[in-house]
């Protein structure tokens, strides 16, 4: 049986990351697993953030936002691009600059992303959905705080 993450003297706040960075890398492979070919999670987690924020955003922005480098980002909207998943859109106040915008066919994708979560009922149905439900506001606002400290 496994013991809750960190050692027993931990700060209980350190014991809680740590359970919540497992959970993040358990999940990203049990989710990269159910995937369509060829969408990789990070390609995902940019379709996912621009349909979730309901807005375009430069390279620049969504490096920022998912915490990788320009060079990284650039790479997996120009593979995302390909595969027409999104298009980069001028600014309309500074033809410069230009915006990753979802297609529809990117949008669709998540949608059938996000529905190959119910194959793995088996590993999320451990909690119930009043459980889920709880564990929300507790998590998001968890994750206000460290967004607004980084």
């Amino acid at each position: 049986m496994s013991k809750p993450a960190g050692l027993k003297d931990d700060p209980i706040e350190f014991a809680v990351l740590t359970e919540i960075d497992i959970i993040a890398h358990l999940a990203d492979t049990a989710f990269a697993r159910r995937l369509p070919d060829g969408l990789t999670t990070a390609q995902f987690a940019v379709l996912n953030h621009l349909l979730r924020l309901g807005a375009q955003q430069t390279i620049t922005e969504l490096a920022s936002a998912l915490q990788v480098s320009q060079p990284t980002m650039s790479s997996t909207i120009r593979k995302l691009g390909e595969k027409g998943l999104v298009t980069l859109e001028p600014d309309p106040d500074d033809r410069r600059i230009r915006r990753a915008a979802v297609t529809a066919a990117g949008e669709a994708l998540r949608r059938q992303s996000v529905r190959a979560l119910d194959e793995a009922k088996s590993v999320f149905g451990v909690l119930q959905p009043d459980e889920w439900q709880a564990l929300l506001p507790l998590l998001h606002k968890l994750r206000v705080a460290l967004d607004a400290a980084r």
